[in-house]
């Protein structure tokens, strides 16, 4: 059975991820990439369905896990009667393979140990065939096979490979997996020291080029971590999180594929690795963007596979019970069809951030830059699906045409600041007047003058927390009547237990049954109105509140549930990360004027771009 979803760490090599129980098993891991289907898939089904487990085989009196500094390697001191072992988790960066190292040395005493693999490929259908003996054994079913290699003799059982052996003070034992194609041979064994010290170094590296310094730099460090672990580095697809199904509501139906690359989530994953001095990472975001988009713009998806590609049919794997029997389980994303209005902002916003920055200029994104804007000027009137995806009708959503405010300023402000872009004359001037006409309607029929307050839609009495970005983007400041009332409104629907919900979900018609827990994005959005409005000390104490959400290893879910107190929702998720880091920058610096986003990193130079 699946662990609650806070007790997982995260693992992973810039091509998919795997997640690591503090109790030893790896119950979920895509190879050889983030949407590939799961060879291990007990984090949404049972032992049966697929699982990793390296454990003691007497009782444990505590697990004390964690990653090894600013690093993606997990570590992990199991503490029994008999003695203590520590437990050592990676995936090297290697470019032709997806491999899980997973060391075992001995600190105190000794302790008799098991290693279960029970592989079950495709999102635990299918049993593999299994070949070898002694320290090395195949399994293969289709196109997929993994080799399993350790040094203390295995065996083969009726799930999988075995191996049962005592760990004294001073053993290491050693064991590598690794996924390959089952028409090739099997790729040569790895040197784990090596391997070991190659993936530290990396992370190191990484870690230490962070420009943010303030007093909450351990959860910023994290944060920024567990986004780039969700970059595909292959082409710079940014993936919203790396699992699918993990639910919106505990035993509900609210339950999504999020291995996917959202623009949205993309491009403000984009805006919080900036905000800390990341500038690689906004250059291969912007070529990936450009062949995603490419072509027609009545075209534009909300969200593409990691290569860009379109195609993201979603159905059912109606074998699989669920993660804590939420059912069904999907692959894919139907989502992919909606239109979402707001996408055009962030995309843009982001762009013209990195611009700031001294992004080197492509003639390629000038030439998407046009046909992008021409496209919006025509449909920022329509009524769309939203930035929460609701499944019940389009509208008018506020912060839809927010966002389309959004993504005409920064166009303007990109041409007015880079007056060598070839731009027609008359087309800039069309933009500025729309611009103006765009945040009339807005002013006017998004805010709701018997609520006080920007709804979720215009006309509607329904709240919905999307509109506390409205003063982060610049469209109104945070002091502004409107936002104050829309604040105060959001305050006396919105929040449980001081935490925000996404909306009313009885009253918006989502087009779905049941609920879903807090909105951990949204949350962090209120902490920022109080503090742009100097509600300063009710800002950190909230603040505060959420960074005591994070599980041990400093990770966000997509949402929190009160009731229980327990993280739900796909995990970790970007989304919760990338506010995390923003209303740090924002209470650290006291910078968000609606335009830069308090962006104060280095410029960005080609040639320094690490591929």
């Amino acid at each position: 059975m699946a662990s609650r979803i806070e007790d997982y760490g995260l693992i992973g090599n810039l091509r998919t991820s795997a997640l690591v129980s503090d109790t030893g098993s790896v119950d979920w891991l895509c190879a050889p990439r983030f949407d590939s289907d799961a060879m291990f898939s007990s984090l949404i089904g049972y032992d049966e369905h697929g699982q990793w487990a390296l454990r003691p085989s007497i009782g444990v009196k505590e697990f004390k896990q964690r990653y090894r500094g600013d690093t993606l390697i997990l570590e992990t001191d199991i503490i029994c009667d008999t003695g203590i072992v520590r437990r050592t988790e990676f995936m090297p960066l290697t470019e032709d393979g997806s491999e899980v190292i997973r060391v075992l040395e001995g600190i105190e005493g000794e302790v008799p140990m098991e290693m279960l693999l029970n592989v079950k490929f495709g999102y635990g259908a299918y049993p593999p065939m299994i070949d070898g003996g002694d320290r090395e054994f195949t399994l293969i079913a289709g196109p997929d096979a993994i080799v399993v290699r350790g040094n203390v003799e295995m065996k083969r059982n009726d799930k999988g490979v075995s191996a049962y052996f005592n760990v004294k003070k001073g053993d290491r034992i050693e064991f590598q997996m690794s996924w390959y194609s089952s028409n090739l041979q099997p790729p040569k064994p790895l040197d784990i020291v090596k391997e070991f010290r190659a993936t530290e170094n990396f992370w190191i590296d990484w870690s230490s080029r962070c420009t943010y310094r303030g007093k909450y730099r351990d959860a910023v460090m994290r944060s920024l971590i567990t986004l780039k672990a969700l970059i595909y580095a292959p082409t710079g697809g940014i993936v919203a999180a790396p699992t699918t199904s993990l639910p919106e509501e505990l035993g509900g139906v609210r339950n999504w594929d999020y291995r996917f690359c959202w623009i949205r989530d993309s491009s403000l994953t984009l805006q919080a690795l900036m905000l800390c001095g990341y500038a690689d990472e906004a250059i291969a975001f912007r070529d990936w963007l450009i062949r995603a988009v490419a072509g027609d713009p009545e075209q534009i998806q909300i969200m593409y596979n990691i290569d860009g590609g379109r195609r993201l049919t979603e159905f059912e794997l109606e074998y699989l019970p669920g993660y804590e029997n939420s059912k069904p389980v999907h692959i894919g994303n139907a989502a992919s069809g909606q239109f979402q209005l707001d996408i055009f902002g962030e995309v843009l916003n982001a762009l013209y951030l990195a611009s700031k920055m001294g992004m080197p200029r492509k003639e390629e994104s000038t030439r998407t830059l046009r046909r992008i804007v021409n496209h919006l000027t025509t449909i920022w009137q329509y009524p769309d699906d939203g930035i929460w995806e609701v499944r019940g009708g389009r509208r008018h959503f506020t912060h839809s045409k927010v966002m389309a405010w959004v993504a005409v300023d920064r166009v303007v402000k990109y041409i007015d600041e880079n007056p060598d872009i070839e731009f027609d004359p008359s087309l800039l001037s069309h933009l500025r007047t729309l611009r103006e006409r765009i945040h009339e309607e807005v002013s006017q029929r998004g805010f709701h003058k018997g609520v006080n307050a920007f709804t979720q839609s215009y006309g509607a009495e329904v709240l919905d927390a999307s509109v506390l970005l409205i003063p982060h983007y610049g469209f109104l400041p945070a002091n502004d009547p409107k936002i104050k009332g829309t604040v105060e409104a959001i305050e006396n629907t919105l929040l449980r237990d001081g935490f925000v919900l996404r909306y009313e979900n009885q009253k918006a018609g989502d087009g779905l049954p049941g609920s879903e827990g807090a909105f951990l994005a949204c949350s962090f959005w209120l902490v920022d109105n109080y503090f742009m409005v100097g509600r300063k000390k009710e800002a950190e104490e909230l603040f505060d509140k959420l960074l005591s959400l994070r599980n041990h290893l400093g990770l966000l879910a997509e949402e929190f549930e009160p009731s229980v107190k327990r993280q739900i929702g796909n995990f970790p998720q970007a989304f919760s990360h990338l506010a995390l880091i923003a209303s740090a920058h924002l209470l650290t610096t006291g910078v968000d004027d609606g335009n830069t986003i308090g962006i104060s990193a280095m410029p960005i130079k080609e040639e320094e771009v690490v591929r």
